[in-house]
């Protein structure tokens, strides 16, 4: 039997990075003889983040377009060609099964070169508004894998599979880990830990408010697990005690999950999968910043539900304080949120997706 061989891209966030991850794990779990190759964009975060997972990866030089008039902008049709170019002769060498894409600039050039080439493609989009990338490919896409019901005014109908969004393998078992979360952010099991993940770039609002809060962390008896991005590490790196753990990424996010007792979040397709599947209370900080103010719609749908408390931007400096203290003091309430993000949860979406990849690729034999 002949090896299978498969091409994945996606980058730029966490966000496309993971869920690429998590589908290649399972094709790898199914196929552990398979041969991988990644596609991502030079400089990003996939260069470091693919490689840590096992996993090869080549660079395109590509970026998106800013919304001003930019050098970046101006450089952008001789980028899109070098990729096009690169895209077609990594194709052509590899000679993969299935080309998957999950969002992000660099899948863009990878994916079109192999619909050209009639390798067949398959896309997941994570948000409930799809990414311009997804939408230029949906046209070629031979599937199109979705977390959200509704996605037809984006994409064609008839290629729509309702999957969820990919999960971490290690996230699985987070419930089991909370003694190993313990030890290794060497943290007090006499006391509460909150969480602060602001997407894996940093949230510069969210820093902003947990700078500002730090005492009435301490006022609660509450220890922190502050992810704080690698932009804003430096600024923020200086508050950290024995009780207040700044963090430029956390590498071992099952861990910190595990050890968490109330999370505190951007609301981006990825968190809020992962979310469900932890379990654990939840206040939402969506991103006001993005497309159609996608995270907004996440969370307002996951708080109709008394799954997760939603806290705009605009609110936090009035309602932050007694929001928290309401919840930390509240047991009840801390279970009906636990139990009611659960319900939400899809830990098969992995496995549904790449069940997906492979009805393509028997198709197109």
């Amino acid at each position: 039997m002949s090896t299978k061989r498969y091409m994945i891209s996606g980058g730029g966030t966490g966000g496309h990075i993971y869920p690429a991850i998590a589908i290649a794990e399972e094709l790898r779990e199914r196929y552990p003889n398979a041969e991988f190759l990644f596609v991502g964009a030079k400089d990003k975060m996939e260069m470091v983040k693919v490689p840590e997972a096992g996993f090869k990866i080549e660079g395109l030089w590509i970026s998106g377009i800013q919304r001003k008039l930019t050098l970046s902008n101006l450089m952008f049709p001789f980028k899109l060609m070098s990729s096009m170019l690169k895209a077609r002769s990594l194709v052509k060498k590899f000679r993969p099964d299935v080309v998957i894409g999950t969002g992000g600039f660099a899948s863009g050039p990878l994916l079109k070169m192999a619909s050209i080439l009639k390798i067949p493609t398959l896309i997941q989009e994570q948000n409930a508004y799809a990414g311009i990338t997804n939408k230029w490919l949906a046209k070629d896409a031979n599937a199109i894998c979705v977390a959200y019901e509704g996605m037809e005014k984006f994409f064609p109908k008839e290629k729509l599979v309702l999957t969820g969004n990919p999960i971490r393998r290690d996230l699985l078992e987070v419930r089991s880990k909370r003694d190993s979360g313990l030890k290794h952010f060497q943290l007090d099991p006499n006391k509460k830990t909150l969480l602060i993940v602001g997407g894996s770039l940093g949230s510069q609002r969210i820093n902003e408010l947990i700078a500002e809060k730090i005492s009435f962390f301490k006022d609660q008896n509450l220890q922190v697990i502050w992810q704080c991005g690698k932009l804003y590490y430096d600024r923020y790196a200086s508050l950290e005690l024995e009780s207040i753990k700044v963090l430029k990424f956390i590498s071992k996010m099952d861990l910190a999950y595990a050890q968490a007792d109330i999370i505190i979040s951007r609301a981006g397709a990825g968190a809020v999968s992962e979310l469900s599947l932890v379990g654990k209370p939840v206040i939402f900080i969506p991103s006001p910043n993005v497309a159609e103010d996608h995270q907004t719609k996440n969370a307002k749908s996951i708080e109709d539900k008394e799954a997760a408390i939603m806290l705009k931007e605009s609110d936090l400096d009035e309602k932050f304080e007694p929001v928290f203290s309401d919840l930390m003091n509240d047991i009840e309430l801390q279970k009906k949120l636990s139990n009611n993000i659960l319900t939400l949860a899809k830990p098969m979406a992995t496995k549904a997706i790449v069940d997906e990849v492979e009805r393509i690729e028997k198709i197109m034999r």
